[in-house]
């Protein structure tokens, strides 16, 4: 009971995702054509939202449900890491048709085959958390 409320909010928001088109291979293809600006203003407004949402809640000085207070550091300067996450997560992207959130939303519609996905992508988080020591950072 405790997650219910977890559960209730991923499951509005498959249901979002899926009424917006988000989880759609084609749509995805257009976007890495630049044959659409479906995809861009979407992420475009959740970039654009982020950025308001985030400092309303510094301003705010919210608090976790645990009850302390919200802290985000400072970022580094934009160096290659970011550069280089980005480029890695955009191949797999566009190699997968999908991006982490729509992958299990697209399990719910059957579409099985994104399980080989999601299973790269658990291949891919475990294999960092083993090298992490080693990458700078």
């Amino acid at each position: 009971m405790k997650y219910l409320k977890y559960i209730g909010v991923g499951l509005i928001f498959g249901v979002v995702m899926s009424k917006a088109e988000i989880i759609s291979w084609y749509r995805i293809y257009e976007m890495f054509h630049f044959q659409s600006f479906h995809m861009y203003g979407i992420i475009g407004s959740a970039v654009l939202l982020g950025i308001i949402l985030t400092q309303a809640m510094k301003a705010a000085e919210m608090k976790t449900i645990e009850g302390e207070t919200v802290n985000i550091p400072p970022k580094d300067s934009f160096k290659y890491k970011y550069w280089l996450g980005g480029i890695i997560f955009g191949l797999g992207w566009a190699l997968s048709g999908a991006c982490p959130g729509p992958m299990y939303v697209l399990v719910g519609y059957g579409h099985l085959s994104i399980l080989v996905v999601i299973l790269g992508a658990l291949l891919g988080t475990f294999s960092y958390g083993v090298l992490r020591k080693y990458l700078p950072h």
